[in-house]
């Protein structure tokens, strides 16, 4: 278990803030806010973040998401309960969190580009770059784990 290292919040509120533009911005977004928090909730899995795994979990459940969904989520090209357009997403975050060959393959962004709009596809690409800068400095500091309460940072 981390401890937490710096409470980044409160010594590096001014560093930070400058991300909550972003997340004001993509709070506009048609792209559905139950689908950047699936997102949001897959990429902290990827990454190891027991914060915003936390976090993100208890706003889906907040918003009605099943357990089952969440439990899965690991294995979510295996089950039948995620739409197609979650699945675009899914992938797409994915890529963009791993880009281990240095860059995302013709067929993850044709399917992503059949489910988006080009503007909803960018948005998308913000808020996994948005997830990714949070997670990493959780990661690098450490966080309060189980702190978060639904809508704290609303």
């Amino acid at each position: 278990m981390m401890k937490q290292r710096i409470k980044v919040n409160e010594a590096g509120r001014e560093a930070v803030a400058t991300l909550y533009p972003l997340n004001k911005y993509l709070a506009k977004s048609s792209v559905e806010n139950a689908l950047f928090d699936l997102v949001y909730f897959r990429v902290s899995q990827i990454n190891k973040c027991a914060f915003c795994l936390d976090m993100h979990s208890k706003d889906l459940r907040e918003m009605g998401e099943s357990e089952q969904r969440l439990y899965v989520i690991d294995a979510w090209r295996e089950a039948p309960f995620y739409s197609d357009r979650e699945r675009a997403a899914l992938a797409w975050a994915e890529a963009l969190t791993q880009l281990g060959s240095g860059s995302v393959p013709d067929e993850i962004y044709e399917n992503a580009r059949a489910q988006f709009s080009e503007q909803e596809l960018i948005d998308l690409t913000m808020g996994v770059i948005a997830i990714n800068s949070y997670n990493r400095i959780n990661i690098a500091f450490g966080a309060d784990v189980g702190s978060y309460k639904v809508g704290q940072f609303a």
